[in-house]
């Protein structure tokens, strides 16, 4: 397992997604792409249809995975796509849905 960064070179970013995100795999498919990318944190659908994630690694995995996840896997469909830096002592240790 590879060691995480010191807490000052982590970003962590929470995201709120809308638009054609589930049933087409999105919250699986985000993970993969999570961990090819190295990020951490989590992904969940909330029951309204909306998409939450918490991504932290450094600057430049968050910014990765921020970029796949405006446009999601292939059948996905994102309309509204919010993002805000999160200031927490919180690490996690990988990138899983919840």
């Amino acid at each position: 397992m590879k060691s995480l960064p010191p807490a000052s070179a982590l970003e962590t970013v929470a995201v709120r997604l809308r638009g054609k995100i589930q049933g087409v795999g999105y919250r699986h498919a985000a993970v993969r792409e999570g961990h090819l990318i190295g990020v951490r944190g989590w992904v969940q659908a909330l029951p309204e249809g909306d998409i939450i994630a918490v991504v932290q690694g450094t600057p430049e995995q968050v910014d990765k995975m921020l970029e796949w996840m405006r446009r999601g896997p292939p059948a996905a469909r994102v309309i509204d796509f919010e993002s805000e830096v999160e200031y927490t002592g919180r690490r996690f240790d990988r990138f899983e849905q919840l």
